[in-house]
């Protein structure tokens, strides 16, 4: 459903933020797009729905070029940023306005996720606090009923029983036929969530997995002792020794700790890169 072909894209001819990156993403999905600050992963985003042009290579999303942004690719997209602006209207006209541009919008759906998130529904948008509105924008998002929904930070503004909210909600709106792709910095407000992992670092994606191949390579778990253990890719002293990321040598089951394998890879890309092209 999104495959980028040798892209290339900067904001200026000399500074590449990333250069001949290739991607392909399918559909029953969702992904975590993960990657510090500065690593491009908005203008990454922003190149998949037309937004933002890349200056190489091919994007094509849902059968569509992006940069064209033409009505059947707009109506089967659903883009939601980082910074949010809505007008100051109520919930009601904002769907009076908005939801035709999307066919398959579900009223009844986003009435259920707004009594669910607990939203005052005759106050207009710009009256609501910054969270209220993230929730707001996240129940449109989801009612959209999109063949591809793409987030940018969405949990920014949101208190933790929140976030536990946007999890579950995010996870009973797949299907097969959709592609749901979150990026994010807060590595733990994916945990539980997504299926497939992509980092993106230094101009390059480091690593793009299901989270069941990264269970089957790596291991997650505490050692007594990591001296002479070549093994660990990256540890943290804990009480019981070091929590640490390790090479699955003997296929040992573990929970993937997205937290430290962001830690892992990006300390140690290479000894990652060997593990995951190992046979």
């Amino acid at each position: 459903m999104i495959h980028l072909d040798r892209v290339t894209f900067g904001y200026s001819k000399k500074k590449k933020l990333f250069e001949n990156l290739s991607l392909n993403l399918e559909a029953g999905h969702i992904y975590g797009l993960l990657g510090t600050n500065g690593a491009g992963k908005s203008s990454l985003l922003r190149n998949m729905v037309g937004l933002l042009y890349p200056q190489a290579g091919n994007i094509n999303v849902a059968g569509h070029e992006p940069k064209k942004r033409l009505p059947a690719f707009l109506q089967d997209v659903y883009f939601l940023p980082e910074e949010i602006y809505l007008p100051s209207v109520t919930m009601k006209k904002y769907l009076e306005m908005i939801a035709p541009f999307y066919p398959k919008f579900d009223e009844a759906q986003f009435d259920g996720y707004i009594v669910n998130m607990d939203l005052p529904e005759g106050n207009k948008l710009t009256d609501m606090s910054y969270g209220q509105r993230k929730k707001f924008l996240i129940a449109f998002a989801l009612s959209t009923n999109t063949k591809i929904l793409i987030m940018d930070e969405p949990t920014n503004g949101l208190d933790i029983p929140s976030k536990s909210q946007f999890r579950k909600l995010v996870s009973t709106n797949l299907d097969r036929n959709r592609l749901i792709l979150i990026s994010t910095h807060q590595v733990r407000d994916l945990d539980n969530l997504i299926d497939s992992i992509i980092i993106l670092e230094s101009s390059k994606i480091l690593i793009q997995h299901s989270l069941d191949t990264v269970a089957e390579k790596l291991c997650f778990g505490t050692l007594p002792s990591i001296e002479y253990d070549d093994r660990v890719i990256y540890s943290e002293p804990s009480m019981k020794g070091y929590k640490a990321v390790f090479e699955n040598s003997d296929l040992e089951e573990s929970r993937v700790d997205l937290e430290y394998l962001f830690n892992a890879v990006l300390g140690n890309p290479e000894r990652i890169r060997q593990i995951f092209t190992k046979k």
